[in-house]
């Protein structure tokens, strides 16, 4: 793909992709992008039919003009690279006079055959079965927007499944874009006078995947802050942690296979959801949010033989409601008008469903299980102008099939604390002010759909990753800024300063006392002040890296 992104909404990229001809089991895209001028971060979906295979968004340009370069690894659909397909880039960008920037794009893949293979031999799915809008024959992006949209599809199922797992992949839009600094539903009009009306539905999102209505996992997403966030300078050029590769979540659905593979239709939904409160010391589940929230999902099918049918007895899952904690306090002052908003709230779930699935080659029990945690110290001051958020998430997953011959596991943390401010002159002008701190520690064991990050090291013989039983991956990053516009909004300007630290690692079995050990693979600092890097310091397997070589 060769294409300008100008005027873009409601006119993707369309174009035929045929499979190469010869064997290939890897397949790694490259996305190239040059922009220059002035435009906001928007938002890139790549599609192959109905079934969306990578998400992404854009940086926001300067009046020189930048380049950036992406490579994904889209192996995990090689069942529908093997197979001719209607390629669709969705983009949607808007070109006036204030805002000049086309998004010039790049976008090609390389297919090769890998000397590795899966240590269980299981490979990669034999099927993807969307959950979209599945508009890719029309040419058009299959993604839903929710609320607006219901996210359901129904479903003839596979009879022959041998493993199965849903996944995820949403992102916030208008109101919905900052959910994670969203108000309680209670207070949304609390500063209606001065600043106006907040979103709300709480700073708390869930994103449930029901299957035939019942709740079969949640995602609680990662607060990704895209490149015009907060403040535009915190993010140049060091973008936001995923802010150029949004992670979709993993939920095993093996455990349903007895009840998928009937030969019944079955129905897949996708909802979020955030929570109503009492406006003092209580709150619940809300049924919908704010708009919008876009939204797909897909199911990776590893299958028996052509005839073979899959049976067992569903057991009953354990999806209590969570346990939530809230408080809220509203202060006025001398004048009664409302001055402060400030809120505490904790949640934590627990969910897990528990099977006999008896496939053609094997048996035994199928489980799947979540323990999350949620807390949020917020507070909005000056009338509504200054936001403060102590954010952070904390989850286990876990899927295990003994005697099906497979086992998957991830942990994560997503802290977060921003502290942002916004102030208009009496002539109207706008200044922006924030710090923010962002972390992500997330960490894979055993059978994850999505790669661990280890081939490329053992590909060129740099490490024995046999060793490893799953990869480690913590990041953390750190920006100032300040932004300024006049009233007319005829230019910008402004200044940031950013810091990020990257370490991924393999890791091993734990010790004999219980500790995980590891061995670090990459290791990367970086600082950068007004658009240009100031320090870069790298450390591949143990050397430092100097201007691409080792030193």
């Amino acid at each position: 793909m060769e294409h300008s992104f100008a005027n873009s909404y409601g006119a993707p990229f369309v174009g035929n992709y045929t499979p190469p001809d010869y064997d290939f089991d890897h397949v790694v895209i490259n996305f190239t992008v040059l922009v220059q001028g002035r435009q906001f971060d928007r938002t890139g979906v790549f599609y192959l039919g109905d079934t969306e295979v990578w998400r992404t968004s854009t940086a926001e340009p300067t009046s020189y003009g930048i380049r950036w370069v992406w490579l994904k690894d889209l192996t995990p659909y090689l069942s529908l690279w093997k197979q001719p397909q209607t390629l669709i880039f969705d983009l949607e960008n808007i070109v006036d006079s204030t805002y000049t920037g086309i998004l010039n794009t790049t976008l090609t893949a390389t297919f090769f055959k890998s000397p590795l293979t899966t240590a269980d031999g299981r490979g990669f799915a034999d099927l993807i079965i969307p959950i979209s809008e599945r508009t890719g024959s029309a040419g058009q992006p299959s993604q839903f927007t929710y609320p607006d949209q219901n996210a359901t599809n129904t479903v003839s199922f596979p009879r022959n499944a041998n493993r199965a797992v849903f996944t995820v992949d949403v992102k916030g839009q208008g109101d919905e874009e900052f959910w994670w600094s969203n108000v309680p539903q209670s207070a949304v009009h609390t500063f209606d006078p001065d600043y106006g009306t907040y979103p709300g539905y709480s700073p708390f999102r869930e994103v449930q995947v029901l299957i035939d209505g019942q709740l079969a996992g949640v995602d609680w997403p990662f607060p990704v802050i895209y490149t015009g966030g907060v403040v535009p300078q915190l993010h140049r050029p060091i973008v936001g942690i995923q802010a150029f590769d949004i992670k979709e979540h993993e939920i095993d659905i093996t455990p349903w296979l007895p009840l998928l593979c009937d030969g019944n239709d079955h129905t897949f939904e996708i909802k979020v959801v955030g929570l109503d409160d009492d406006g003092v010391s209580s709150a619940t589940l809300s049924s919908t949010t704010d708009s919008e929230w876009y939204i797909t999902g897909k199911i990776f099918v590893w299958l028996d033989d052509e005839g073979s049918i899959t049976t067992g007895v569903f057991g009953n899952p354990y999806n209590a409601d969570p346990s939530i904690s809230f408080s809220q306090r509203i202060t006025q002052n001398a004048t009664g008008a409302n001055e402060t908003l400030v809120y505490t709230l904790a949640v934590t779930r627990t969910l897990s469903v528990s099977s006999y699935v008896n496939t053609q080659n094997g048996e035994g029990t199928a489980t799947w299980s979540q323990s999350l945690s949620y807390s949020n110290n917020g507070g909005v001051y000056s009338k509504g102008f200054d936001n403060i958020n102590t954010f952070g998430i904390a989850g286990a997953d876990a899927a295990t099939g003994a005697g099906l011959g497979f086992s998957y596991s991830a942990s994560y943390s997503y802290p977060l604390y921003c502290d942002s401010s916004a102030e208009y002159s009496p002539e109207g002008n706008l200044t922006l002010r924030a710090d923010l701190n962002q972390s992500l520690v997330y960490e894979v064991r055993g059978d994850s759909v999505f790669p661990a990050g280890l081939d490329a090291f053992a590909a060129i013989n740099a490490t024995d990753t046999t060793q490893f039983v799953g990869s480690r991956l913590e990041t953390s990053k750190n920006g100032t800024a300040l932004y300024q516009r006049p009233a007319n909004n005829t230019s910008s300007s402004g200044v940031g300063s950013s810091h990020q630290i990257f370490s991924f690692r393999g890791v091993k079995d734990e010790g004999d006392d219980g500790t995980p050990h590891s061995t670090e693979l990459y290791f990367r600092d970086v600082s950068a002040y007004n658009d240009t890097v100031t320090d870069n310091y790298v450390v591949l397997l143990g050397k430092t890296i100097i201007d691409g070589t080792q030193a």
